[in-house]
């Protein structure tokens, strides 16, 4: 193979070069010459990168950026490299992931929301074309090594079960060699569902032996670049490095959380003044900054009841020592980077969120985040949450912060995540380490920038060209602008001047230092909420060359300026795919009306054993029905024992399961109380067992009777009061023969059935309510797009 540098590498793969010259009879002949093989590199000099995505982490919230939570290691780098103020992102998880790995809008790459919102319409099809070939596909083309840690939420809700497939797999078609972490928008930080590859892989340890997921992720992956570095060190990798945190659950071990003790007892509303005030010393916003107003809809701190107060402090001291523990974690990589003596030539981004600050939380906060996404927030009163204030963050609980504390997160501007329209969902400290390539330490950079240029900027210090083709398909250019150019340059006109924002009706348009934007939903509102048309949304204007914080709304003062951007956020939506906008929600939930596949479909779906890690959109819809679950088991001499089959875990879910030979069934309703039916004893041999729910009706999360069956006969019944609706967890899962992750309760003594479990089936009533079904697929979107 030619030098590095005299490859030509706009074609991907590299096409070999054939041998050109005498061939010879013998190989023993002085006149045969073959050059040596030589390994793909990319040119010399090009960096190792490590790409680093925090999940929900507002603009306010790190210290590095004059936020209230130590943030050290982002602190370090910024000291030895630069901070980046005006950095954006898509306002929304999986968006801002997809533009970031492709280098392109997030609606060009089909993912103008969730995986769980896709439509058939190519800006929100959630399927990234051949023709925007990933960034780690292009590095690893041209000789990098490759690896993903943590969360991945850019593959389609369709091709999330065991059988694929698995193109949008970062190890499948994401270019990665190597990924370990997790598939969809949030997983339990104690007993995380993981992959490595596309293997379902469980925890090295217990919770209670000391297992986070953070501290995995880091420890993975520094012993994937020592592998690395020890066997080909000539060979320089792409690591990307997204953990869960700081997503809900906010789950910490209490000493973290401990760190922040009377941190906050002062309440959001002084948080963000005092926040905005270190913002201004610090530099990272002008001393003119002004604090947007609080939104109506977000109660005054001074009005929020004594006895709640303490509950309230609690979410946001667990929030910070989450935010901190990743920080400290993501610094133990880091120190491995510079014991290897390759952290001078290691290009580091550091992005402290992929949007806002998340407001998904209500508005006072949960205990179980499925409560209250659910609709029955009205269940964690004020008593019951005083009851479980030490147990926030822990194994426990399931909780997110009340929407104050994110709004304060992200100070000074308003609004949060999911709200693309202005700064507050958008706008995320970035910081950029690279002693070998950038000459300035601790200075802060200005220029407008988004998370599409991040793939430009990688392309540009490795010097490598944009391809025209990867693997047969002409690609087309990367929509980002290279950052290098600002790197020894502090004061250089920034050349992204003009960039769309759209999500879920949320929209703006940034061109020049002018905002035009226009709020279309608020993220912590569900159940039946009227949304207006978009021609009816209201239209702000904002000059940011002067109005940092977007506080001014100039709208009536300049109606031409505001008409001008308007037409250019037309512009600019009609070509990057965002047309048609789309607000629907019933609809974009139901896989038959939205236009995308539906893996699981019908009213009896078979399933047999050893079969696990199905997703409850891997299993038909059972929920607010008459159904049946028949399993045929083989019972060992010593006694049937452990779990037969189980959905959910310890937070919401239901087990048919034996305890010392006894068929029992458990329903756990969000955690708040778990009935158990019992049978009889099941004798050894090979048996059908069965249960059988006969539903109210008349609405969603109704009760009904349930009935336990051994070879057809009825051997105990008992009575569900209420069961839950939609969805029990973002990431446990349905398994057969045994139980993953957390338990749906403690009375069973094994998580594995004793003997064998040959298949499982499960009916669904004729009698069940398809119009209550596709009515509540709504509620059904917004609990997904909260959990992402």
């Amino acid at each position: 193979m030619a030098p590095e540098q005299d490859l030509p590498r706009t074609v991907l793969p590299i096409p070999d070069r054939e041998h050109q010259g005498l061939t010879t009879f013998d190989a023993k002949d002085p006149d045969t010459h073959y050059p040596p093989i030589q390994p793909l590199r990319p040119p010399a000099g090009a960096p190792n990168v490590l790409v680093v995505l925090l999940d929900d982490v507002g603009f306010g919230a790190s210290s590095a950026f004059g936020g209230p939570v130590h943030t050290p290691t982002a602190e370090r780098l910024a000291a030895q490299g630069l901070k980046y103020n005006r950095f954006h992102t898509t306002a929304l998880c999986s968006p801002t992931r997809a533009a970031l790995l492709s280098g392109r809008n997030h609606h060009s790459v089909g993912f103008g929301a969730i995986t769980e919102m896709a439509t058939s319409a190519p800006g929100n099809n959630s399927l990234r074309p051949n023709t925007c070939a990933p960034l780690a596909e292009v590095l690893k083309l041209n000789g990098y090594a490759t690896a993903q840690f943590g969360k991945c939420h850019e593959v389609p809700v369709w091709e999330t079960s065991p059988v694929g497939p698995f193109n949008s797999w970062p190890s499948g078609g994401g270019g990665f060699e190597y990924f370990y972490g997790f598939i969809g928008g949030e997983t339990n930080q104690y007993q995380p569902a993981l992959y490595e590859g596309t293997t379902p892989v469980e925890p090295d340890r217990s919770p209670e032996e000391g297992y986070h997921l953070t501290e995995d992720l880091s420890r993975k992956a520094l012993r994937w670049v020592r592998q690395q570095k020890s066997l080909t060190p000539d060979k320089p990798f792409f690591v990307y490095w997204a953990p869960g945190a700081t997503h809900a659950p906010h789950h910490v071990p209490a000493e973290w959380a401990d760190k922040y003790k009377g941190k906050f007892d002062q309440g959001w509303d002084q948080l963000r003044l005092e926040t905005l005030e270190r913002k201004k010393r610090l530099g990272v916003v002008p001393p003119d900054t002004l604090l947007t107003e609080r939104h109506g809809e977000i109660p005054a701190w001074d009005e929020i009841a004594d006895d709640m107060k303490p509950v309230l402090v609690r979410q946001m001291e667990v929030y910070a020592g989450f935010l901190e523990h990743v920080d400290h974690h993501l610094g133990q990589l880091v120190d491995g980077l510079a014991d290897l003596e390759i952290l001078d030539n290691t290009l580091i981004y550091y992005i402290l969120g992929d949007n806002g600050a998340s407001a998904e939380g209500s508005l006072q906060g949960t205990f179980n985040e499925m409560i209250t996404l659910q609709g029955f927030g009205h269940l964690e009163t004020a008593d019951y949450l005083r009851e479980r204030i030490d147990q926030f963050g822990g194994v426990e609980a399931y909780n997110h912060y009340a929407v104050g504390w994110a709004h304060a997160m992200c100070t000074p501007y308003q609004w949060t995540k999911q709200v693309a329209s202005h700064f507050g969902g958008t706008r995320n400290g970035t910081i950029v380490h690279w002693p070998a390539g950038i000459q300035a330490k601790g200075e802060l950079r200005s220029q407008f920038h988004h998370v599409i240029d991040l793939a430009a900027t990688v392309l540009e210090a490795a010097g490598l060209p944009q391809p025209l083709f990867v693997n047969g398909v002409q690609q087309k250019p990367l929509e980002g602008v290279s950052m290098r150019y600002s790197f020894n340059e502090k004061d250089a006109a920034e050349r992204h001047e003009t960039q769309y924002f759209e999500m879920i009706g949320n929209r703006g348009i940034y061109h020049k230092g002018w905002t035009a934007v226009t709020r279309h939903l608020t993220p912590w509102k569900t159940g039946a909420v009227q949304l207006p048309a978009f021609d009816d949304d209201v239209w702000e204007l904002y000059d940011t060359n002067s109005d940092w914080s977007q506080a001014r709304d100039l709208a009536q003062e300049q109606p031409a300026k505001l008409k001008e951007l308007q037409r250019l956020w037309l512009i600019e939506a009609t070509k990057y795919n965002v047309l048609p906008l789309d607000d629907r929600f019933a609809e974009r939930a139901n896989a038959t009306l939205a236009g995308r596949p539906q893996l699981a479909k019908g009213k009896r779906q078979l399933l047999f054993g050893g079969m696990g890690r199905l997703s409850e959109g891997s299993i038909i819809d059972y929920k607010n029905a008459s159904h049946a679950i028949t399993a045929e088991l083989e019972v060992p001499a010593k006694g049937a024992d452990g779990v037969i089959v189980a959905v959910g875990g310890s937070i919401g879910g239901w087990a048919l399961y034996a305890k010392a030979g006894q068929l029992r069934y458990a329903y756990n309703f969000f955690g708040l109380t778990t009935t158990i039916v019992e049978g009889q004893p099941i004798p050894p041999g090979r048996h059908q067992v069965r249960v059988e729910f006969a539903y109210d009706g008349n609405g969603i999360a109704k009760g009904g009777g349930l009935s336990l069956y051994l070879d057809g006969n009825k051997v105990g019944e008992g009575r569900i009061e209420q069961t839950e609706p939609f969805v029990f967890t973002a990431d446990e899962t349905l398994d057969i023969g045994f139980e993953s992750g957390s338990s749906v309760t403690s009375d069973y003594s094994s998580n594995r059935f004793s003997g064998e479990v040959n298949w499982v089936q499960i009916d669904v009533g004729e009698d069940a309510n398809d119009l209550d079904h596709i009515l509540n697929h709504q509620e059904r979107l917004k609990i997904a797009m909260a959990l992402h």
